[in-house]
């Protein structure tokens, strides 16, 4: 069977076409097709609060670009969520509906709450005993999940982002992680058990994948390894990000403030290493997909 997930996220949009085995194990599935594109909705809703013209065109003609592919690779089922940027743009509902009518897609705009449920979903393989934090920074949101004993006991979505952090001042991102440490704390855990961090998204990916521990069988690295590199490519200007840290454009300028990001919810818990698995968004909705075929 041929499935695709479609994660229309606040800084990039993505399209995943997999082979589903029959016989699921370890692996429920083989990658077929790959593709991300760097439309950042965020940075439109963000400031004006809808996407503009310009970049719905764009979208449109992405969306009718991976329904073709999807079609080319006969998918027999999919499922394309819209997050952060899309729910809040005051016309994301009357675009939705443009690209269904004319190209038959169809999207589901999800709460944050559907989305910290689907992307915890990719999660399960990678969850250790004891005390975890699960930080999942998106462009317009971060998510996070509190788990014991690879159970979860608590979740909520906050409004802060790679992408929307640019449009905070100091003291307002001051604001967003004094609410996050707060909730953290309110919570029947024993903060000073051993955390751990998991982290998705993109950037830790990349951090990750830059730093010393990144051939590490299990996918670790250190709190203190994350304030090396974040100290290190905001040594670097933008321009120097892209030329000589070969960063990509959408990259380069988030990358710190998702640093920060997860540097701070791995304090406010004292979690020394982060469990770095490189699944998201898109492996999460396959694995909805399957749940629910299954009756789940």
């Amino acid at each position: 069977m041929i499935l695709a997930s479609i994660d229309i996220g606040s800084n990039a949009i993505r399209l995943q076409v997999v082979n589903a085995h029959e016989n699921y194990g370890d692996k429920d599935y083989k990658r077929v097709e790959y593709i991300r594109f760097p439309l950042r909705l965020g940075q439109d809703v963000f400031k004006v609060g809808k996407i503009t013209r310009a970049t719905e065109e764009k979208f449109v003609k992405l969306m009718k670009a991976f329904t073709t592919l999807m079609d080319i690779y006969e998918v027999d089922d999919y499922m394309a969520c819209a997050t952060s940027a899309m729910r809040e743009a005051e016309n994301g509902k009357q675009i939705i509906k443009r690209i269904y009518y004319q190209h038959g897609l169809k999207i589901d705009i999800i709460d944050g709450s559907l989305e910290a449920e689907i992307i915890n979903m990719s999660l399960k393989p990678y969850l250790p005993d004891g005390n975890a934090l699960h930080i999942d920074v998106g462009g317009g949101s971060t998510e996070l999940n509190i788990y014991h004993n690879r159970e979860k006991i608590a979740g909520k979505s906050f409004k802060i982002g790679s992408v929307r952090s640019g449009n905070l001042t100091e003291e307002e991102r001051a604001e967003k992680f004094s609410s996050m440490e707060m909730w953290v704390h309110a919570q029947d855990i024993d903060l000073k058990g051993n955390f751990k961090a998991i982290g998705t998204g993109g950037n830790i990916n990349k951090l990750f994948s830059m730093s010393p521990q990144s051939q590490n069988v299990d996918k670790t690295t250190t709190i203190t390894n994350i304030q090396e590199l974040q100290e290190y490519i905001g040594e670097f200007t933008y321009e120097e990000r892209i030329k000589e840290l070969q960063l990509n454009k959408d990259r380069a300028d988030v990358i710190i403030p998702a640093s920060e990001i997860y540097i701070n919810c791995m304090e406010m818990v004292n979690a020394k290493d982060i469990i770095v698995p490189g699944v998201g968004m898109k492996d999460g909705i396959l694995k909805y997909m399957k749940a629910k075929m299954e009756g789940y």
